[in-house]
């Protein structure tokens, strides 16, 4: 693959992470280090996934591609739905900041490592492809995880500067996009 081609491919990968990430900043207004743990998170995590999708391709390409769509869309409907709940429910929101209001609210590390993992199912997906046209797939994976990083961390400072006030909306928003994210892969896909 051509440098521009991975980097349009890492940024694509990139987006449903910047779009949660940008609702979690708005809704937990989070610390610098509590970005950048979310970040990395999020980077790592998106690096892994297309290694393991390269790897799942290579040995049964058929199989993956036969559910990897359903379980993008139930993890992105289950997060989403969370982040729509959260969202949607009522109560005042703690402005300080504590771990609560630093990002541990809507299941704390589980929850942030649960929408790391959906967002980055669809690139699990594309590392089958990628096994399929034997790329290489090491400088891809660093590719997207980094530029992951880069705007998990961007979408989070942005979502931080919305504020609490705009955080339930960002949230519903966010929440709307995963499973609309979700949505597009199955029916892509089917």
């Amino acid at each position: 693959m051509s440098p521009q081609a991975i980097l349009v491919l890492s940024l694509s990968m990139s987006t449903d992470a910047f779009a949660a990430a940008v609702a979690r900043g708005a809704a937990h207004r989070p610390s610098l280090a509590s970005t950048f743990k979310a970040a990395l998170m999020f980077g790592v995590i998106e690096a892994i996934t297309p290694v393991v999708g390269w790897a799942l391709g290579s040995i049964a390409s058929t199989f993956v591609e036969q559910i990897g769509h359903w379980i993008a869309f139930g993890l992105l409907v289950a997060v989403g739905g969370n982040f729509i709940w959260q969202a949607l429910r009522g109560g005042d929101e703690d402005e300080d900041d504590s771990p609560a209001a630093n990002g541990e609210r809507s299941g704390g590390l589980w929850g942030l490592i649960g929408t790391a993992l959906a967002t980055s199912i669809d690139a699990g997906a594309v590392g089958v492809g990628l096994a399929l046209i034997q790329a290489n797939i090491w400088i891809i994976a660093a590719s997207i995880g980094f530029s992951t990083f880069v705007c998990t961390a961007i979408g989070m400072r942005i979502g931080k500067s919305i504020g609490v006030r705009f955080g339930k909306m960002a949230e519903l928003l966010g929440g709307i996009a995963l499973i609309a994210i979700g949505v597009l892969i199955l029916f892509g896909r089917l």
